[in-house]
């Protein structure tokens, strides 16, 4: 199979599922190398400080288990159904790489006579790209619900990533999406051994995990999402915890339900980095009586404002994990702080932009220079 065929079979294929650290600025994006037509079939993946253009596809469509969200699920009579052997999606995407057009791949499946048979397609096709291809680029591998505990070590072999998908933030808010599929025993027990695998290994296995929740028509609140996410993150070192807003598709059981506010996804990434990132715990965080988080505002400013704005923060002496919690003020940015008040004290909001923070006015409410708040001009009524 050439890259085109293969771009024709796989299009539509993955447009529900993230790829890279930055979801929600990814965009199908427009071929420059040549007549390819990469729409729809390509996702740019965040790699240290570049963009990298990775293949989405999956070795088939068709599906056994009737997710109420899913496209792919069983029964839907207008997803066109197409299966694709594992050496078509070697060959063909080899054919992209080397036109320069792809650079890695993501690898999905619908689920077909289990989730082990399944699961060994993915396997096969990631073994003949690096065995006969000898690819040693980009591919992010998912596990399938249900697949062994030995298939899930040799993706780890063979991907750069790997990942399964929850969600739910748990058992009966799942039951509410896919009832067909069991929280614990065949979705979160593969994200353990995952992390246990890597602990084994001695660091021979290196592949980053990640998970993906869909936001909104279970019922459930954000304090359930973000306590499950704390902990994936604290216990089982997930790279990334996705967020994705729900949105209905026609012919299954829940085509009528409400999409989501795309903004409540916004402030599901902005407090999972929080945790992730920023040293917060779950119950830092501002969640209304509800158990939702404010949609009017980024979560680290309300907190700030309900904790910093009577006891700023020093700059000149805050550790690094008391200057990330300023707004305004980063990871990178609360280093080149720490770095610089070692030659001299930062007495206005020009020094701090001097070194790096960009916004230091959005910081300016919640700080001290040199003992004093800085000068700042107050906001029009």
């Amino acid at each position: 199979m050439d890259g085109h065929d293969l771009l024709e079979a796989t299009r539509g294929m993955t447009e529900f599922e993230p790829v890279g650290d930055s979801p929600q600025q990814e965009r199908a994006p427009r071929s420059h190398r040549g007549p390819v037509d990469l729409s729809g079939c390509v996702a740019h993946v965040t790699a240290g400080s570049r963009q990298m253009a990775v293949l989405k596809t999956m070795t088939t469509t068709a599906c056994e288990r009737g997710c109420f969200y899913c496209p792919f699920r069983a029964g839907r009579t207008q997803m066109k159904r197409r299966t694709i052997s594992p050496d078509d999606i070697a060959s063909g995407f080899m054919a992209l790489y080397r036109k320069r057009a792809v650079e890695g791949l993501f690898l999905s499946s619908g689920i077909i006579r289990g989730g082990i048979t399944s699961q060994d397609k993915i396997i096969d096709t990631a073994t003949i790209l690096r065995e006969k291809y000898k690819f040693r680029g980009f591919i992010h591998l998912k596990i399938m619900p249900g697949a062994e505990r030995d298939q899930v070590r040799a993706a780890m072999k063979l991907a750069n990533r790997v990942s399964i998908n929850l969600e739910a933030p748990n058992a009966d808010r799942l039951e509410r999406l896919a009832p067909g599929k069991w929280f614990a025993d065949e979705l979160l027990t593969r994200l353990k051994w995952i992390e246990e695998l890597r602990q084994q290994s001695g660091g021979g296995l290196r592949s980053s995990s990640v998970t993906q929740f869909v936001v909104g028509p279970a019922g459930e609140r954000d304090v359930e999402l973000l306590s499950t996410t704390g902990m994936l993150y604290s216990q089982l070192k997930l790279a990334r915890v996705y967020f994705s807003a729900f949105s209905p598709v026609i012919d299954t059981p829940l085509d009528n339900a409400a999409p989501t506010d795309p903004v409540r996804e916004l402030r599901l990434y902005q407090a999972s980095f929080l945790l992730r990132d920023y040293g917060f715990e779950t119950e830092e965080l501002p969640f209304a009586a509800d158990g939702d988080l404010p949609l009017n505002q980024d979560p680290k400013q309300i907190w700030a404002e309900q904790n910093l704005s009577e006891t700023p923060v020093e700059v000149n002496t805050a550790s690094p994990q008391e200057l990330v919690r300023v707004p305004g003020i980063g990871v990178k940015s609360a280093e080149r702080i720490v770095a610089a008040r070692r030659e001299s004290p930062l007495r206005d909001l020009s020094a701090l932009r001097a070194v790096g923070v960009v916004n230091a006015t959005r910081a300016a409410p919640y700080v001290l220079l040199d003992g004093h708040r800085p000068a700042r001009q107050m906001p029009l009524l």
